[in-house]
This record gives C-alpha cells, sequence and structure tokens, in this order.
C-alpha cells in the first residue's frame, strides 16, 4: 500500500506492510496499515539532533493551509530514530516524580500546621497582662536618682517614683549605695494613671518581703532574730525582718518577769510602776533569738517563741557535749536551777545534775544551804548517758573523801568534840567531822548499867569524847563516852 503525497514532497513505500497485504489469505484482511507521515528533509535533521530537541517530534504536525474544505492531516508518528533518542522514562519513574509532587504538598502542608500549631500553643501559654495594682509588690530597674526621689521603670510599660519619705527605712549607708541600672524591690501605693507615673515605697516593700521571709522561715522550721520595741502587759513586742510581731510572757526567757506587772496587784504603786518603767527601757533594743509559732498576714499577725528556740538550741549543744564529755573531767558551770533534790548546772549549753548527795562529803538538809543560783562553780562529771543524754555532776568528788586523810587529823586516844546525831538499842553516832560519824557502844557511855542510849545523852547534843579505835577501810570509829567522864571512885580514899 502506498500513501499518495503532495508533489513538492517524496514519496515513500511501506515494505513491511505490502508483504504483510501480500500474504494474507483471500477474504482476510490484514490488519490496519500503520500510516506513513511524509518525511522531509528538516525532518530527517530533526532526527540526527540531540535528545534534547527529540520532544519537538512528539507534537502535531502543523495544520496545512486553510482550503474551503479543509481536510485535516494524519497525526505524526514519531520515527524510530526519534524513539530511540528520546529520553526513557518508565512508570516508576513517573509515579516517583508523582510521589515527590505529592510529598511535597503534605510537607507543606504538615509544616503550615505545625507552625500553626505551635504559635497556638505559644499565644495560649502567654498570661494576659495584669494591670498593677495597690498592694503589689514589684521588682523594678533605677532609670534616675535626683532630688525628688527614685525613678523606677518597673515592667508592663510602666514608671514609677519613689518619693523620699517611702525609703526612710533605708540607712543613709544604703540609701547612697542605690544607682541607676540597680534592681530594687517596690510596693506599690498607687497604679499609673494617664496623666501620672506609679507612686512606690520601698519601705513598705521592706514589710511585704520581710513577711514572704517569714513564711519560708517557718515552712523551713529557722530561727529568726528580733528586736524588743518595747512591752504591753501579755508581753514584748519585737520587730524581725521589718515585721513587728509579738512575744508572750510565758515565751520569753531572758527578760526578767518582775517588768510586768502582776495580775494580783490590784492597786498601782507609782514607785513600783517607775521602777517597771525603767526596767523595760533598759531591755528595749535586745536581740532575741526566736522561732516562728504563728504568721497570718491577712490579720497582720506574727507570734513568736524565745523559749523554744533556746530550748532547740539547749538541745542541739547537750546533743554535742554528751558526745564530748569523758567521765572524769572537771568542768566550769553556773547554777541555773535548784530543786529539793539538787542543782542544775550549765555547762555552757546544756544542764548537768548535782544530786544532794554528792554536793558534799557531809550531809547536806536542802541544796540552797551548799549553792545558790547564778553561782560560778567547778564540777566534777561523775557520769554521761549518751542515750538519754544526761550529765551527772559532783561537788565532793573534787575534794579527798575525808576517811582517806582521817589518820591525819584523829589520832588513839584523842579527845574531840562530836555531836549525837542518832540513837539506837545498842548505842548511839556522834558525828566528829564533816561526814566522819563513830559509834559509842552503850557499853561505853556510862559506867553504871543502862537500858537505853536516851537515858544518858540526846540527839543533838553536844559532848567530848575520847577516840577508842580508827578503820580507815571500814569506814568505823569507835568511841566512848564514859572514858571522859571522871570516874568518882578514882578520888575515893
Amino acid at each position: 500500500m502506498t500513501t499518495e503525497s503532495s508533489s513538492d514532497d517524496p514519496v515513500i513505500v511501506s515494505d513491511a506492510t505490502s508483504a504483510r497485504d501480500a500474504d494474507a489469505p483471500l477474504g482476510t484482511t490484514s490488519e490496519q496499515p500503520t500510516p506513513t507521515v511524509p518525511i522531509s528533509g528538516a525532518d530527517i535533521a530533526s532526527e540526527t539532533a540531540p535528545a534534547a530537541a527529540s520532544p519537538q517530534l512528539t507534537q502535531s504536525a502543523p495544520e496545512p493551509v486553510a482550503d474551503p474544505e479543509p481536510v485535516p492531516a494524519p497525526a505524526a508518528q514519531p520515527s524510530a530514530t526519534a524513539e530511540i533518542a528520546a529520553p526513557l522514562m518508565d512508570e516508576d519513574d513517573l509515579l516517583d516524580e508523582d510521589d515527590l509532587s505529592f510529598d511535597d504538598e503534605d510537607d507543606s502542608e504538615h509544616g503550615g500546621s505545625s507552625e500553626m500549631q505551635d504559635m497556638g500553643q505559644l499565644l495560649d501559654s502567654m498570661e494576659p497582662m495584669k494591670p498593677l495594682r495597690r498592694g503589689d509588690v514589684v521588682e523594678g530597674v533605677v532609670m534616675r536618682i535626683d532630688g525628688d526621689g527614685i525613678l523606677v521603670n518597673i515592667g508592663h510599660k510602666s514608671e514609677g517614683i519613689v518619693q523620699q519619705r517611702e525609703m526612710r527605712t533605708l540607712s543613709h549607708e544604703d540609701a547612697q549605695s542605690i544607682s541607676v541600672g540597680d534592681e530594687i524591690i517596690t510596693y506599690v501605693l498607687r497604679p499609673e494613671s494617664a496623666d501620672n507615673a506609679a507612686i512606690l515605697s520601698i519601705d513598705r516593700a521592706l514589710g511585704e518581703t520581710g513577711w514572704r521571709e517569714l513564711e519560708k522561715c517557718i515552712e523551713d522550721n529557722e530561727t529568726v532574730e528580733g528586736n524588743i520595741m518595747g512591752f504591753n502587759k501579755g508581753g514584748a513586742i519585737v520587730d524581725v525582718r521589718k515585721v513587728q510581731g509579738f512575744v508572750p510572757m510565758s515565751q520569753l526567757v531572758s527578760v526578767p518577769r518582775d517588768i510586768f506587772r502582776d495580775r494580783s496587784e490590784t492597786e498601782e504603786d507609782p514607785e513600783m510602776e517607775a521602777r517597771r518603767a525603767q526596767r523595760q527601757t533598759e531591755e528595749i533594743g535586745k536581740t532575741l533569738q526566736l522561732k516562728i509559732l504563728e504568721i497570718n498576714r491577712s490579720r497582720n499577725r506574727a507570734i513568736f517563741s524565745e523559749r523554744q528556740a533556746v530550748q532547740e538550741w539547749r538541745d542541739a549543744q547537750k546533743a554535742r557535749l554528751v558526745q564530748e564529755l569523758q567521765v572524769g573531767e572537771i568542768r566550769d558551770g553556773t547554777v541555773t536551777g535548784i530543786s529539793n533534790f539538787g542543782a542544775f548546772v550549765d555547762l555552757g549549753g546544756a544542764d548537768g545534775l548535782v544530786h544532794i548527795s554528792e554536793m558534799s562529803w557531809g550531809p547536806v538538809a536542802r541544796p540552797e544551804d551548799v549553792v545558790s543560783i547564778g553561782d560560778k562553780l567547778r564540777v566534777y562529771v561523775l557520769r554521761v548517758d549518751i542515750e538519754n543524754r544526761k550529765i551527772a555532776l559532783s561537788l565532793r568528788r573534787l575534794e579527798p573523801e575525808p576517811w582517806e586523810t582521817i589518820h591525819e587529823r584523829l589520832h588513839v586516844d584523842d579527845i574531840v568534840d562530836a555531836q549525837i546525831t542518832k540513837l539506837t538499842n545498842f548505842g548511839a553516832f556522834a558525828r566528829v567531822e564533816g561526814n566522819i560519824e563513830g559509834l559509842i557502844h552503850i557499853s561505853e557511855l556510862s559506867d553504871r548499867v543502862i537500858g537505853h542510849p536516851r537515858e544518858v545523852v540526846q540527839e543533838g547534843e553536844d559532848v567530848r569524847l575520847k577516840v577508842l579505835r580508827i578503820e580507815p577501810e571500814r569506814r568505823r570509829l569507835g568511841l566512848s563516852l564514859k572514858q571522859t567522864l571522871e570516874n568518882p571512885f578514882l578520888n575515893f580514899q
């Protein structure tokens, strides 16, 4: 089969098509032949052109010049040479390009969504700016210092001024040390208005800062320091970190009770009141170590205790002392209390007990007969109970025991003065010196036969006795009364 073309174009016959037509049997139709596209010299030149120009071959042939009845030209088919020169692109490549384009779109969509989400979270996290109110405590930066006061940038796009009368609590040195750029804490007395800057106070801020510090101290169970400002009928008024508080009379330790008026006093004594006022004046300014009992900012209430602070300190000192003390040590102390069974001695933070039996080698009727409150003593460490934190002290162990040196003072056949201390059925006991007591056997009381010692002597009676025996190891001393009396039969003639 041949294809006709215009007179200007060469004629090309498809050999493959003719062969198929020749071999086909009669009565059958062969496959539709592939239309042959006329190829001009320009087309041949394009076939030999670089592959970059190959896409032009896939375009439709130009339409012929319009005739009254235009006939569309057959679609141009790429030649074998054009197919070879064109870049090979398989289905996978096309899918990868599509996937890449879709991925880019997804990334752009997700990226934009993530950015929008982050921005939304940022906006949600930002707290709205609260306007300043009276009573707020704010931190600011000093911008200017002049005769009117201190200009402070307190944020919130606001400025405030601290007038001279609102920083009276600052010492002269502290006021002079403030410079431009320093950060200070202020209290808002009047918020900023459209026409006026905010009015601030350093004095009030110090008080508010003090309340915050005290609240933290009570949480941490810390001891604070305060100064006595004055007294009322119930206790002491103290200043603690610019906060005015109260120490009840029952919680005071270092302040004497006699500076307070006794509730039992029904009538005022002008002279007594004057002395009490003088004593209170002497105590003003005194520094106390205090524990916080109660803090209530809304009620402007702060209650402190010196007793708890002192007790806590003494417990810590006692724990330290019981670890340091050794039995047999000699320590200096001060008598802080007296009871009917002994005296308490402060060893420097911890008290030890001197029992009444350890006050003297001799008998002691009352501790007050030996020591008084405030006495400075040297004591002997007798026992230390680390587990129970108890310290036993002694006064008499600082002196030698009288029995150990009795031979230096007494000898057999010495006549000594003594006092009858006790009567028994078998005799009477008499104290010679200190705690040295001896026995006067009933047979040594009188030359005559007696039924009971009371027939000769009485308790508390002073007598003169003769030393018969001295036994230091057994703590025994033999005495005689009758051998000091004149025997009436010796003078009989």
